[in-house]
């Protein structure tokens, strides 16, 4: 067991105190930054495994990218998509809703695609999720290339 961000050999109980959490192997300097993201900018633990998913077949993208207005769960700049992790989907209202295509008015303004994934659809559809984000790429990047 290695961390996915250093290589370095885990222990035991690094290995446990990640992957508990992230459901990651990360060392205990990793894992520490991880739980810093959490605690100061409200990440979503899905949107940490969303990024070493992403990760893991080669896509690059960076938690809590700052697009001009506030914070995005994860971005994958190179096709200018963000993607914001909706952890609370069930209970949403007009309010929240009329933010929502606000926001998402303003990421196309300035040229970003935004995708909204419930927590969930992460939480037990991983793999799935990232084939789909994969898909979406190749999409976007098609249309960058045609531009």
């Amino acid at each position: 067991m290695n961390c996915l961000e250093c290589n370095k050999e885990l222990s035991y109980i690094d290995h446990k105190n990640s992957f508990d959490i992230y459901g990651v192997e990360l060392c205990k300097q990793h894992k520490g930054r991880m739980d810093k993201l959490v605690n100061t900018k409200k990440t979503p633990t899905e949107a940490i495994k969303l990024y070493y998913g992403l990760k893991e077949i080669g896509i690059s993208s960076m938690l809590e990218w700052w697009d001009g207005k506030k914070s995005v769960d994860l971005a994958i700049s190179r096709v200018k998509l963000n993607i914001e992790i909706d952890t609370e989907y069930n209970t949403i209202t007009h309010e929240q809703a009329i933010m929502d295509l606000e926001e998402a008015m303003h990421s196309f303004k300035n040229g970003f695609t935004t995708i909204r994934i419930p927590d969930v659809v992460i939480k037990y559809y991983l793999k799935e999720t990232v084939n789909n984000i994969e898909g979406i790429v190749e999409g976007l990047k098609v249309n960058i290339k045609t531009l």
